[in-house]
């Protein structure tokens, strides 16, 4: 199926033509045809599939031939500021021929850019949840014309405590509208939510959360707590590692790591909810442009980030929820492409390494280190453990944190 097959207008092929897609990801093929119809849609989709151009190519459609009004007719609610820039660079590079404008905001910055904006008449508004309420309080947004809300990333938006805010948000919406809601994973609250925001939703499905992408490889290595910093950067030795998101489980560990790496030779940046807005976009940009070879996150600064062609993530920690693995690797093997990822797995993780395969449903190849790495500082050299080793140490029983 190709994108002249859906029923799209004329200026936004043009357009994504110029970007360089020609056929629907599996999601696209499914969500833009209901959408187009005026049918809320809920949506279940894994990072990667392609989520973002499924609601905002049609958006974009049905606003452009009801004509743009020069007031806010869609909302997008998303829940951190990097996903909604990249939203609005996605709306900017699919409507580049309409006469529609959108607007990005998100808290960490001056307002008064965002507010000067507001005043100027815009259709589509991309938003974080504390910004959103906070303008709507002072008088600068106004919801009353919604026509078309957007839920995206419901699941974090839970993870993250927005789930008040958000149905904060909701109330303040005119009852008549089409609702777009997608969530990776649907929690009991977050299905209870989409039942009291959507009417009669049409259900669109796309890989089940509980398999990861296939063009993924998933790769596992057995190394102790203290020698990690040391494996990764003989990792990373290796010229078949171009690019790489490395994943911490928290914001002091992706300085340490960051700061190791740097010291090592190894040009890396680190992103984190410690870093003001300005650092983030910064070390982002870096790392698109190739300055950086190496970014290294924490979960909540890095979901929703797109990177073409990144070759590598690598899980410096495991994950304690398991859900979260799946959208750490779903950074990489994006839009057809392959990627690979690398997980290490100290003692102490052996209990989140049981949950994270009994969700994807198999094992993760184990990789025996001193074999398959080029060994070019013996010094830094791991520990050769094998599962042996690790299974007979004493585990931390991870279901009672």
């Amino acid at each position: 199926m190709k994108f002249q097959d859906l029923n799209i207008i004329t200026p936004i092929l043009k357009a994504l033509s110029e970007e360089g897609y020609t056929e629907p990801t599996p999601i696209q093929e499914k969500a833009i045809p209901v959408i187009l119809q005026h049918d809320d849609l809920l949506g279940c989709a894994q990072t990667g599939t392609g989520k973002t151009a499924a609601f905002a190519i049609p958006l974009l459609q049905l606003i452009y031939n009801k004509k743009p009004a020069h007031h806010i007719q869609c909302l997008i609610l998303t829940p951190t500021r990097e996903l909604a820039i990249q939203i609005g660079e996605s709306f900017a590079a699919y409507g580049r021929h309409l006469p529609i404008k959108h607007l990005v905001i998100y808290g960490g910055v001056s307002q008064h850019p965002q507010t000067k904006s507001l005043d100027n008449g815009i259709e589509i508004l991309i938003a974080t949840p504390g910004r959103l309420l906070d303008l709507m309080q002072q008088g600068h947004v106004s919801l009353k014309h919604i026509e078309y809300f957007v839920l995206d990333e419901a699941d974090r938006m839970l993870d993250m405590g927005f789930i008040n805010d958000v149905r904060r948000v909701v109330t303040k919406l005119p009852n008549k509208r089409q609702t777009l809601f997608f969530s990776a994973t649907m929690p009991m609250e977050i299905a209870d939510l989409a039942k009291n925001i959507l009417q009669h939703p049409k259900y669109v499905e796309v890989t089940p959360v509980s398999s990861t992408v296939q063009a993924i490889d998933q790769q596992l290595y057995y190394v102790d707590k203290e020698e990690k910093r040391n494996f990764l950067t003989t990792l990373l030795s290796e010229s078949h590692i171009q690019s790489a998101i490395i994943f911490t489980r928290t914001k002091h560990g992706a300085d340490r790591v960051s700061k190791h790496l740097n010291k090592a030779g190894i040009k890396s940046e680190a992103i984190h909810g410690d870093k003001s807005q300005n650092q983030r976009q910064n070390a982002l940009s870096k790392f698109k442009a190739g300055e950086a070879r190496v970014l290294v996150a924490t979960d909540i600064a890095a979901r929703g980030i797109d990177i073409e062609n990144l070759s590598h993530v690598i899980n410096f920690d495991l994950p304690n929820v398991p859900e979260t693995y799946v959208h750490r690797i779903g950074r990489t093997g994006r839009a057809g492409a392959t990627g690979s990822a690398i997980s290490f797995c100290d003692y102490e993780e052996l209990g989140c390494l049981k949950d994270i395969e009994k969700l994807i449903g198999k094992k993760i190849k184990f990789m025996n280190s001193a074999n398959s790495l080029t060994q070019k500082d013996k010094k830094a050299e791991p520990k050769e453990n094998t599962k042996k080793d690790f299974r007979h140490k004493k585990k931390t029983n991870y279901s009672k944190r």
